[in-house]
Order: structure tokens, then sequence, then C-alpha cells
């Protein structure tokens, strides 16, 4: 078996977390993967896995080992992609990142990508975590805010303005504040996120949040599907992204307020790593994102 083999092969397995399953991915029986991992530790003079007779688990030298092997085997993939992108019809599966309130802006924008590149699939991971695009084999994420990762490439995307937001109910009931302060006499619909636990800050021109943090917070959530549906109730004000609430707002569901005292817009950023040779199907979607966001931006 050769060498190229073997990294395959140890490879596999550090990810999936067996012979077996590294084996069925590779095509190999299982005792071959286990002998090509043996041969290559043995030319290493270093042990790349602690085995037991339930598990196997990488050492620090075969941690360390897989970053490097990693990296080989995309250089390998990114220079046969070179070679062969100017006549490859884009395809395969694209692993995409997003934030989950983003889907309401990605989806809408699929049913044409997909007729565009019919040869594509799109396994799409909405979640609120910091992805490790390198580590966890992410093709391509959209991100909000500023990014300060310098194995990242980025593109932006989408301008978008956090607002905060009332129903006229609401506001009847408890007066509209005129000035952050007045927020203490309010009640507040909070956005939690999932994977930190931190609360999101509000866009308050005042420093560490300080009003909004001393309101009653009558509903903590960490699905802002649920805090706008609580905020149209009439429970509170909420924080809530402007494309969300844009239909709300024009029939008069949802008022804004403070408009005054709100920090400028932020944006959604395509990222994808630097290292990486930008595949058919990672420009194709890149480039197709941004002229579509272009033109409902």
């Amino acid at each position: 078996m050769d060498r190229l083999t073997a990294l395959n092969a140890f490879v596999r397995t550090a990810e999936l977390g067996s012979f077996v399953a590294a084996g069925r991915a590779l095509g190999l029986t299982p005792s071959a993967v286990g002998k090509a991992v043996t041969r290559l530790e043995q030319q290493l003079g270093v042990r790349l896995f602690q085995r037991s007779t339930r598990s196997i688990r990488l050492t620090d030298e075969g941690a360390m080992f897989l970053e490097r092997c990693r990296r080989i085997l995309d250089d390998l993939d990114d220079a046969h992609a070179a070679l062969t992108q100017t006549q490859e019809v884009p395809r395969g599966v694209l692993r995409i990142s997003a934030p989950n309130v983003s889907y309401h802006l990605l989806l809408p924008a699929l049913p044409e990508f997909i007729r565009r590149y019919p040869e594509i699939e799109l396994e799409l991971d909405f979640n609120d975590r910091m992805v490790d695009l390198i580590d966890e084999r992410i093709d391509v994420a959209i991100r909000g805010g500023e990014l300060s990762d310098s194995r990242l490439m980025a593109r932006p995307l989408y301008l978008f303005q956090l607002r905060l937001c009332a129903s006229p109910d609401y506001l009847e009931r408890y007066g509209i504040p005129t000035s952050p302060q007045e927020l203490e006499q309010h009640s507040a619909i909070r956005f939690r996120f999932p994977n930190s636990g931190r609360m999101q800050r509000w866009p308050l021109k005042t420093p560490n949040d300080e009003y909004s943090l001393r309101m009653k917070h009558i509903i903590t959530c960490n699905n802002v599907d649920a805090l706008r549906s609580a905020t149209v109730s009439g429970l509170g004000i909420g924080c809530i992204p402007d494309f969300m609430v844009t239909e709300a707002l024009s029939n008069g569901t949802l008022c804004t307020v403070l408009d005054e005292y709100i920090e400028g817009p932020t944006r959604f950023s395509l990222i994808w790593p630097s290292n990486r040779h930008l595949s058919p199907k990672v420009r194709v979607f890149v480039d197709f994102l941004c002229e579509w966001f272009k033109s409902v931006n």
C-alpha cells in the first residue's frame, strides 16, 4: 500500500473513529486500514492512536500529524481542481454553515441556485456556534459582524440593521420610550445565543447595554422567530433584525422605537478557508449569492 493511501487511511480513521468506518469510506477492509496505519506508525516511529478493545483515539502526536495530513491531502485536491476546473461542471457536496436567523435570507435564493447548478448538493448547517471551517471541513460559511481570522477569506454579503420593536398595543399600554433611560420602565424580550449562553447586546449608543440590562426580562429565548412572535403578541420590546420585521412594520403589526439611539448597521459576510483553492462549487456559490443579495439589498 503506497504512502498516499496510508495517509488517507489514517485521516479517515481519525475522522470516523474506527477502522471499520474508515474502510467502508475508502472501499478497503478494516484489516487493510489497520495495517496501513500500523505501517505508518512504524515509519514515523511514533504511536498515532491509543487503541483499546472498544475504541481508538488520537495521541498528541497523532493529533498534530492529522492537521499536517489534512493540509497535504487538501493541497493535492486543490492541485487537481486547479488543472481541471476550467472544463469541470461544478458538482459535489457543498457544506455550508450559517447562523440560525440567516435562513430567512438564504432559503429564497436557493431555488434559482439549484436550477443553475443541479450537480451541486447543498448540505446546510444552521446554528449559532462559532464553527471552525478548517477543522470541521466546512466549504463556506455565513457570519455576522467583524471577521478577524487570518486563515479565512471573506466577501461582504448583506447589510442589515437590528431594530428595537414593540407592538402598538404594548406601546399604548406602557408608553413609547423616548430615551434609553426610559427602557428601565419597560419589559424586554431578550435573545440568548444557544451555544455560548451569552445574551445578545442591544445596539444602543450607551456603554455596556446598561439600560436594557436593567429592564424587566419578561422572556429570554434562543430562537429569533419565537422572539418576534412574542414581540408581536405585545409582551414587551424585542431586538430583531430588520429583514425579519419588514412586513410587520409595513402593515403596522410592529413599530420601532429609539431609532435615533441605535448604532449603525452590521453585515453578513461569506467566508471560506484562505489556504484552499477556490473549487468550482465554492466559486459559483460565492459569486451567485453576492449577486443575488446585491439585487435585493
